[in-house]
């Protein structure tokens, strides 16, 4: 695909490329046709901005499905289960103060959904979504998609749902942060915040104990908000319980040498789709090289994850193997990583390490999973196992969805947890 390029100047002298937006819409995890629509721990004395994290700053009703019916309609039309709707659902658009990778202020967006019928204090769920390429694949930015059935699910089930569109998509400005846990866990402490603040003017409370949720890139994030919650990062919310789905817990361990092992547990296009991303993507955050013609054999690649270039046309410039797509060079860092990626990867491979959650937890996975191996999820039991806590690993069986078994899971969990979270008492068992 040819690149239409300007060149600006970026850290270290290199040069960067982006292109024009576009507004064709794709996941990454699976292309969807969309309606697009209109860290760490702060000390004793937080800088001021600090103390803004959270404020709201606009809401908008992006949409509203009027009854049970028509919610169990928009499930069907996004190959979810509709089993569980008992309300209509009415969605919001959420912007609000959060802060950036560096602990700058800075905004981001998301979806908070309710369930309509129902006021007073209602039990809430963060949902945090999987890997996306374009800026609108997003929970906020879309409708009728993979990417919302998880929202409305919980809503329509009687539960307030709020799901980040991560730093870098929705509104939000800059380029994305991808499997940047500590941003991650921000974004979505910082939204679970305006939320709160906003639900009194539906006439609607939020019950401190969140349900916590979240699937691929997304089940990393729910693990870091898990631990946020728990270590008692905001006075109001605390951790309810815990569900990740097929996540990439152990991304340096597990999902990394997957990607480059080309044994076929993989398929080989995800393993350069994800191969390509994480340089890009943690050199944002970590310096993990100079210019991209270091990593990759052709150094426009780096141009794809601009934000602007949609799944499909993504995956159509990308070479078909790692060793097409990476120099040798790239290929070792990959493999063993040192400097900054190796930084990154301590950040995000220490989601389930060194603590235990004090609330109900499961790990969803499907074996045959063709994106994140299940090693992951096998190493997250593990050290949770380390740390004294058993926790029960849920295999959703043979669960394609659209050809997908990694798709498939986030169907069938979804399903599974919205049932799970509505059998546990608030503040009860735990």
């Amino acid at each position: 695909m040819p690149v239409a390029r300007t060149p600006h100047r970026h850290r270290h002298g290199r040069r960067q490329v982006t292109t024009a937006a576009a507004i064709a819409v794709a996941i990454l995890a699976g292309a969807g046709v969309a309606d697009a629509g209109p860290a760490a721990p702060t000390s004793a004395a937080p800088a001021p901005h600090a103390r803004q994290r959270g404020t709201l700053l606009s809401a908008e009703l992006l949409y509203t499905l009027t009854s049970p019916k028509d919610s169990a309609a928009e499930l069907t039309a996004s190959g979810y289960d509709p089993g569980a709707a008992r309300h209509g659902v009415d969605a919001y658009r959420l912007v609000y103060r959060t802060v950036d990778t560096k602990g700058r202020p800075t905004t981001a967006s998301g979806l908070f959904t309710v369930p309509r019928g129902v006021q007073g204090r209602l039990r809430t769920v963060s949902f945090a979504h999987g890997t996306g390429v374009h800026r609108v694949d997003a929970p906020s930015m879309q409708r009728k998609v993979f990417l919302t059935g998880p929202a409305i699910t919980y809503a329509a089930a009687g539960f307030a749902t709020v799901a980040p569109d991560y730093l870098g998509m929705g509104t939000g400005p800059g380029k994305h942060p991808w499997m940047d846990v500590p941003s991650e866990t921000t974004a979505s402490l910082d939204l679970l915040r305006a939320a709160r603040r906003f639900a009194p003017r539906t006439d609607r409370t939020l019950d401190r104990d969140v349900l916590v949720t979240g699937f691929s890139q997304g089940a990393s994030a729910a693990l870091g908000l898990g631990r946020a919650l728990q270590a008692g990062e905001d006075r109001h919310f605390r951790l309810g319980a815990l569900a990740p789905i097929s996540g990439a817990y152990d991304f340096g361990g597990a999902e990394i040498p997957a990607l480059l092992a080309g044994d076929g547990e993989l398929e080989p296009r995800w393993s350069v789709v994800y191969a390509a991303y994480t340089l890009v993507a943690f050199d944002r955050v970590h310096d993990v090289y100079e210019n991209p013609g270091e990593v990759f054999r052709d150094p426009a690649v780096a141009e794809l994850f601009d934000g602007m270039h949609t799944g499909p046309q993504m995956i159509s410039a990308l070479p078909r193997t790692p060793a097409e797509l990476l120099t040798p060079y790239g290929r070792d860092l990959l493999a063993h990583p040192k400097g900054g990626l190796a930084a990154g990867l301590r950040a995000t491979d220490s989601v389930c390490k060194d603590w235990k959650p004090a609330a109900p937890t499961r790990l969803y996975m499907a074996r045959g999973d063709e994106q994140a191996t299940v090693r992951n999820t096998a190493n997250c039991a593990a050290a949770f196992q380390e740390s004294g806590m058993r926790v029960p690993v849920v295999d959703l069986g043979a669960v394609d969805h659209q050809k997908s078994r990694h798709l498939g899971s986030n169907v069938r969990a979804t399903a599974e947890v919205v049932r799970w979270f509505s059998t546990l008492r608030p503040g009860g068992d735990r």
